[in-house]
């Protein structure tokens, strides 16, 4: 048997800053964003109840006409790889960053809080797979009709 591993990254947050668009220079598209992430925590010494953030850098690759629509706050689901990376700084030391490279990315919410997206559902923003079609009239309606005597266990 092959060995496998997984590295997949799912995650629902709002944007810390708007995201910035850039261009390698072979002039492929790279666009990146902070993401902050909350939970609530309980402290074990006090009782009380806090809320921690975690903020994530991510990057979604080819995708020029991204960055118009991930604006600070927006609300985001993002889903991709976690990948390290090192580089030079202008000092010349070397530097890592680990950050989430995004296969998809969706806005949510809905268009009263500043999206261009409806209340129903989210917004195709990057590899996003297209919404399913509406069920024709030639299609039966099988909503309903199957019970638990249906099921074989």
């Amino acid at each position: 048997m092959a060995n496998r591993s997984v590295n997949k990254v799912i995650l629902i947050g709002h944007l810390g800053r708007d995201a910035e668009t850039r261009y390698t220079p072979a002039g492929v598209a790279v666009t990146r964003f902070t993401l902050a992430t909350n939970r609530r925590v309980k402290d074990p010494a006090t009782g009380e109840w806090k809320d921690e953030t975690d903020w994530h850098n991510i990057a979604v690759w080819r995708q020029e006409n991204l960055a118009q629509y991930l604006t600070k706050g927006k609300q985001v689901y993002v889903e991709g790889r976690l990948q390290t990376r090192s580089y030079e700084d202008r000092d010349g030391q070397k530097r890592y960053i680990t950050e989430v490279v995004a296969d998809e990315v969706f806005l949510l919410g809905s268009r009263g809080e500043g999206g261009a997206e409806s209340s129903e559902g989210s917004s195709r923003a990057a590899g996003a797979p297209k919404p399913r079609p509406e069920p024709s009239a030639e299609e039966p309606d099988l909503s309903g009709s199957i019970t638990d005597d249906d099921v074989p266990f």
